[in-house]
């Protein structure tokens, strides 16, 4: 098994761009057809859908980006459905929420550029896959160097090992995620 070529098949690297949205405000089956086109290949199963109009509805009734005007959904809209896009497998929409609230607060004061935002998200994402790949690089280095050569030299039992690293990892990155949102929250009460 080798791990860095189990990561080339993730696609880590695809984010939507801002220059890659239209300046035009899109209806929702445009702004699913896009997302689709985007992220298709970082889909798990052929038939899952990276979008859809419930989730869409969904997301609008929890209020995680600001009304939209005439059933269109403009270029902010999609940005913020984008970041939303990422969180939803790690944080729940309370949660996601609760992070873009004053966001989208400061959207309907218009008080606030969400492309510049959006484009220090991207960079800061683009980060974060070096970062990743440099982690599995060291992991592979524990697995050659540090760890029992009997556990190692089997695959089943290696990938086992790697399955359970990451999903530890994946814990510990959704609880510092879910402590700050918290922050977030304890921070808004003791403005108001």
């Amino acid at each position: 098994m080798d791990i860095q070529k189990q990561l080339e098949g993730l696609h880590l690297e695809n984010q939507l761009k801002s220059e890659e949205i239209p300046d035009l405000d899109l209806y929702m089956d445009q702004v699913i057809q896009l997302f689709e086109s985007k992220f298709a290949s970082s889909k798990r199963y052929e038939e899952d859908k990276v979008l859809t109009k419930t989730m869409i509805n969904n997301y609008a009734k929890a209020k995680l980006f600001f009304p939209i005007n005439n059933k269109k959904y403009s270029k902010e809209h999609l940005l913020l459905i984008s970041m939303i896009y990422q969180m939803k497998s790690v944080l729940s929409i309370k949660d996601i929420g609760k992070t873009f609230g004053e966001i989208n607060q400061r959207m309907q004061d218009d008080d606030f550029d969400l492309e510049n935002f959006y484009t220090n998200y991207v960079q800061l994402m683009d980060k974060n896959v070096i970062g990743f790949e440099e982690h599995m690089k060291k992991q592979e280095e524990i697995f050659e160097t540090e760890l029992d050569k009997d556990i190692v030299n089997d695959d089943y039992l290696k990938q086992v090992l790697l399955i359970t690293s990451l999903t530890g990892m994946s814990n510990f990155y959704r609880r510092a995620a879910e402590k700050l949102v918290d922050q977030l929250e304890q921070e808004g009460v003791q403005e108001e």
